[in-house]
């Protein structure tokens, strides 16, 4: 069980705030009862972070369903830094990408012909994520209206979000509709849920 994430990616927080934000919710979900202090690397294998927060007493009311007596969740990973994120099984390219101006959908991915990106037309998406991770702001172009925008504006379909805060929740089962509100009410930002596999 424990190499299935569910991951919450705070869509608007930026480099400098994610740090803040991050302190602020641990201390919301340590007064919840759903997380604790303590750290620990046991069945936790986020990128770029080796430790995460051990669930807590109250962990149960985080989740849709905890009638398993027998399921013990491992660690909550706490990531800060501008990066994208990728639910699915390790996956590190988006299927499409949205225009925010005109709306004009770009496949990556013509599934189910191809199951590998269409590198040359993803490279102006990497580059401006590059961008983006290096200095907080990044573009990428339409093909179709030849509008630059934000690559943070782009929507990139489900399973690939750009944020600078997230949560992985490791092999716990699937949180609550009610916990999700709770989160994204004391984060105050827009979030997208991920789940996969390591």
């Amino acid at each position: 069980m424990g190499d299935f994430f569910e991951r919450i990616v705070d869509l608007e927080a930026t480099g400098e705030e994610a740090g803040p934000l991050a302190a602020r919710m641990v201390d919301w979900m340590v007064g919840q009862g759903v997380i604790t202090r303590e750290l620990s690397g046991d069945a936790m294998y986020s990128l770029n972070v080796d430790l995460g927060h051990v669930p807590g007493p109250d962990w149960a009311r985080a989740v849709a369903d905890a009638s398993d007596p027998t399921w013990i969740p491992a660690p909550v990973a706490v990531i800060v830094g501008r990066d994208h994120h990728v639910g699915g099984q390790g996956a590190d390219t988006a299927d499409s990408a949205t225009c925010p101006r005109c709306g004009t959908r770009t496949v990556v991915i013509d599934y189910p012909e191809e199951f590998e990106p269409d590198e040359e037309v993803w490279q102006p998406f990497r580059d401006g994520i590059r961008t983006w991770k290096e200095t907080g702001e990044g573009t990428a172009p339409c093909s179709a209206c030849g509008v630059s925008s934000p690559v943070t504006e782009w929507d990139f379909g489900s399973g690939f979000d750009l944020g600078a805060l997230a949560f992985d929740f490791w092999g716990w089962p699937p949180l609550s509709v009610r916990f999700l509100a709770e989160f994204r009410r004391e984060l105050g930002h827009r979030t997208e849920e991920q789940s996969g596999k390591f």
